[in-house]
């Protein structure tokens, strides 16, 4: 997207971070005011509470949410989830991925400015130390030029050493989702002595999480990020973006100054407010991370010099050129619906995802065996207990006159593990009418029947019978 001007644009040509001479250009932003900052925070305090509460919530003795790869054992939402529930895993990230694309082409990078966890700590919880501390992009740009002295030190110190403790809380969080809250606080408690790896480990995750919060910044949105790359080939002219209507606010210029100019009076609100420290009039950029905050400061201006808001709002290139409120086309829609059938067909598979799975097949390279007055067939038996208890299994059939007799002793369901077994079904010869028979075995919790498997009863040819 761009304006109707004959401005340079050599800005696309380079980061608005990195200067001429390859140096880096810090970006001193303003305190953003608005109702789209304020919903920004209620979501971002949402989020910050449910990521620092979460791995303490019990349900049913398990933590609430749980990602302990060395175990392999996942819980979300207080469900359990173990590597046979893999192919859910594999559903899920196809998902997500095709929700990613599918959103961005519509919504633009809404996901960037308001739940990503980069910008969530960058913009409320660092930045707000920083302007706690250092005070408002004019005494911050004072204070890095100032000669090093007592109010210096001390600022500086106080900053970055809140700065790093806060990086290593970040760190012991992300830690309890890994291994289990309860380990990480005997970990703590047992002290570097007891797990000097494990120490050195969280003190460079932590050193990583303050290197990137104290100085890589907005840097890892334009560098490092690979969906901040991506968003250029995802986005089109009816995606929704943060987007500067040229045909109102231009040609730009002081306010009342010329007759013909339109809206913008080059004031610079969007500017000083941009995090990323990109100028939204120039269109879409990479850098811009759809955080609504020049909405805020543009808004703002516009009502104090009585002119109607909306300069700057969430709108396509096609709706700001056809000068038309931007709507949702059938394409929109279409991928709406996409989006809401994946997320249903994934939820219900979770929804009806069994505690207990079981695999019943005939032994390869057994064929029937025969008694005095039976045939017999030799089955392996898996079952997976995804529950959270031990408890017995006893295996029935449910239809024809045949018995089943386990090898090796009764069958336990131990939590969270793969239990194999084998068995014999039994059936008489008298009984017995073809080559290849349909049965359907019982698998009970106690006495409650939990799965119906259905397999086969191999038997002799007719002209093989005496």
């Amino acid at each position: 997207m761009k304006n109707n001007t004959d401005e340079d644009t050599s800005f696309r040509d380079r980061l608005t971070t990195v200067s001429d001479e390859g140096d880096r250009v810090w970006v001193y932003a303003k305190k953003p005011k608005g109702n789209f900052y304020n919903y920004r925070k209620i979501l971002a305090f949402f989020l910050l509470a449910f990521l620092f509460i979460a791995p303490h919530i019990k349900v049913h003795g398990e933590q609430f949410m749980l990602f302990n790869i060395i175990e392999r054992k996942f819980v979300i939402f207080g469900v359990i989830f173990w590597p046979q529930d893999f192919h859910l895993f594999v559903l899920a990230m196809i998902t997500m991925i095709v929700f990613v694309v599918l959103f961005t082409v519509i919504y633009g990078r809404l996901f960037c400015g308001w739940v990503c966890p980069q910008t969530i700590f960058m913009e409320f919880i660092f930045r707000q130390i920083e302007w706690l501390i250092d005070g408002n992009p004019q005494a911050q740009r004072k204070l890095k030029k100032s000669p090093l002295n007592a109010e210096k030190v001390f600022k500086r110190l106080l900053k970055h050493s809140i700065y790093y403790l806060i990086s290593l809380i970040i760190a012991f969080t992300f830690l309890s989702y890994i291994l289990g809250v309860e380990q990480v606080k005997e970990f703590i408690v047992a002290g570097p002595a007891a797990n000097m790896g494990g120490f050195i480990g969280i003190f460079v995750f932590s050193f990583v999480f303050y290197f990137i919060f104290g100085w890589f910044r907005e840097q890892v949105c334009t560098i490092a990020c690979p969906y901040g790359r991506l968003q250029g080939v995802m986005l089109d002219n009816n995606s929704m973006v943060v987007a500067y209507d040229y045909l109102r606010g231009e040609p730009r210029g002081p306010l009342n100054k010329n007759e013909n100019q339109g809206d913008c009076i080059a004031c610079q609100a969007c500017v000083v407010v941009c995090p990323t420290g990109i100028d939204i009039r120039n269109g879409t950029q990479l850098e811009c991370i759809n955080c609504t905050a020049c909405i805020d400061a543009c808004d703002a201006v516009m009502t104090r010099v009585k002119k109607p808001k909306g300069l700057i709002r969430l709108a396509s290139e096609t709706s700001i050129k056809e000068g038309k409120k931007h709507k949702l086309n059938t394409r929109a829609i279409a991928y709406s619906v996409v989006l809401t059938i994946l997320i249903s067909l994934v939820a219900y598979l979770f929804s009806v995802r069994t505690d207990i799975e079981t695999t019943i097949l005939r032994a390869p390279g057994t064929l029937y065996q025969e008694t005095e007055d039976s045939y017999t067939n030799l089955y392996n038996i898996e079952i997976v207990n995804k529950s959270r208890e031990e408890f017995p299994i006893s295996v029935k059939l449910l239809d024809g006159n045949g018995t089943i007799q386990i090898i090796g002793g009764d069958i336990t369901a131990k939590k969270g593990e793969l239990t194999k077994s084998m068995f014999l079904i039994l059936i008489k010869k008298k009984d017995l009418h073809s080559s290849k028979n349909s049965v359907k075995i019982g698998i009970y919790k106690e006495d409650q029947l939990i799965e119906e498997i259905p397999s086969t009863f191999v038997g002799p040819n007719k002209l093989d019978r005496k």
